[in-house]
């Protein structure tokens, strides 16, 4: 189901939102809570949902997938919610997908809607003792994987972005060449680099893509 369609079932100030748990009852219960706040409709089916709740003790695999599922059944932004929460969870969620972590202590109806709120209009939330940790996780990834393979954190290399720019530009393969100073092998490679790596179909597909993450 489309954005706008969310929207027009429900009104654009109400937010579907889909309760996952473990046990009915946990289920039930977190349900009732958010039926409470005028901002959410609690719905039944996932794919009528705009955001989706994931209530686990850990975070472990079974966690991931659960989160995994939802993205891939259409929901756009899931919330988790975890009993027990270390700097592994935290990883394994975002790896996942969740834009939005919390405690399950932490977790009132009304921290929940204003995250949840939130989580509709892109923002994440973490526990804030945690976010030191992340960002350092990343910085890891980032020194010791991404940078002696030439990458930058969205997964492109300059090469790859300038080259993208270019074509976006409506420059062809000959002028791109002539412009950056390579031959032209080198320009086709760099396309076919960036097309394997993301499973893309062509370069109108590579630039549109890379439009849509922000890249360029």
């Amino acid at each position: 189901m489309s954005d706008g369609m969310r929207e027009q079932e429900f009104g654009a100030r109400r937010i579907p939102t889909y309760v996952a748990a473990g046990d009915p009852i946990s289920r039930a219960g977190l349900a009732a809570q958010l039926r409470s706040q005028q901002e959410l409709v609690v719905v039944e089916d996932q794919e009528r949902a705009m955001v989706a709740v994931v209530v686990v003790d850990s975070v472990d695999e079974d966690a991931a997938r659960s989160i995994r599922t939802l993205l891939r059944a259409g929901v756009l932004h899931v919330l988790l919610i975890a009993t027990a929460l270390d700097d592994r969870g935290v990883l394994k969620a975002v790896e996942a997908g969740a834009c939005a972590i919390l405690r399950r202590a932490e977790a009132a109806p009304e921290k929940l809607a204003s995250v949840l709120v939130a989580a509709r209009e892109g923002h994440g939330t973490l526990p804030p003792d945690l976010l030191g940790s992340l960002l350092s996780q990343v910085g890891k990834l980032q020194r010791n994987v991404l940078h002696p393979r030439g990458l930058l954190f969205n997964g492109f290399s300059e090469r790859e972005i300038e080259v993208l720019r270019l074509v976006a530009d409506g420059f062809d393969t000959a002028e791109i060449a002539d412009k950056l100073s390579y031959s032209e092998r080198t320009v086709k490679n760099v396309i076919h680099d960036v097309t394997s790596r993301f499973n893309l179909r062509n370069r109108s597909h590579a630039v549109a893509y890379a439009l849509r993450t922000g890249v360029i």
